[in-house]
C-alpha cells in the first residue's frame, strides 16, 4: 500500500493525470485533474484499490481529502466511483456539513446518489467526521507554548495562533506562526 507519490505531472486527462516518480508514470485518478499543471511536482497522498479485476490508484492533494474519501467509500453502497466524483463537485466541507445537518438534497446533486445512498451515507457517517473541539485546543496550545518558550507576549500569540493551519505538523505551525509575529 502506498501513502504518497511525489513527482512530476506528465499527462492530464479528463478523470486522471500521470505522475511520473523515477521514470515509472503512475496514472492516478483525482477529482480535479485539471487543478494540476504540466510538470510541476506534486505530493500526492493516494489510495490504492485492488480487486480481482482492477488495480487503480486514485490521488489526493490533501490527506484530509484522502481520510474523506476512505469514509465515504466504507459507505454500503458507495464506491471509488461514487466519492470521486463527490470530492470533484463538492468540497469537503461541505460533504461534511450537509451529513453532519442530514441534509438529503445537497447530497442528492451528486451523480450516482439516490435517496437511499444519501440516507445510507449520513446514517454510517454523521458525527464521525467531525474534528473534535479537543483535538483543535490541544494542537494550538501546543503551538501556543512553543511561541512562549521563544519568547513571545500571550497576546501576540493568540492572535496569531487562529491564523495558523491547524492540519501541518507542528514544526509547520510554527514556521508559519513565525513568519506572521514578523510581519
Amino acid at each position: 500500500m502506498y501513502e504518497y507519490i511525489k513527482g512530476k505531472v506528465t499527462d492530464i486527462q479528463s478523470g486522471y493525470i500521470v505522475l511520473e516518480n523515477n521514470g515509472i508514470g503512475y496514472l492516478i485518478y483525482t477529482a480535479n485533474p485539471y487543478s494540476f499543471n504540466i510538470d510541476e511536482e506534486y505530493k500526492l497522498y493516494v489510495y490504492q484499490y485492488i480487486r480481482e479485476d482492477e488495480n487503480t490508484l486514485y490521488g489526493f492533494k490533501s490527506y484530509e481529502e484522502k481520510d474523506l474519501f476512505l469514509r465515504l467509500t466504507s459507505v454500503k453502497g458507495l464506491g471509488c466511483k461514487m466519492a470521486i466524483p463527490m470530492l470533484a463537485s463538492g468540497s469537503p466541507e461541505g460533504i461534511i456539513d450537509a451529513i453532519e445537518r442530514e441534509n438529503i438534497l445537497y447530497l442528492k446533486k451528486f451523480p450516482k446518489i439516490g435517496d437511499k445512498v444519501a440516507r445510507q451515507i449520513i446514517l454510517d457517517l454523521k458525527g464521525k467526521l467531525v474534528k473534535k473541539a479537543d483535538e483543535q485546543v490541544s494542537a494550538s496550545s501546543e503551538l501556543a507554548d512553543a511561541l512562549k518558550s521563544l519568547g513571545y507576549k500571550s497576546a501576540d500569540i493568540n492572535k496569531v495562533v487562529k491564523q495558523v493551519d491547524g492540519s501541518l505538523d507542528i514544526e509547520d505551525q510554527i514556521k508559519e506562526a513565525l513568519r506572521l509575529l514578523l510581519k
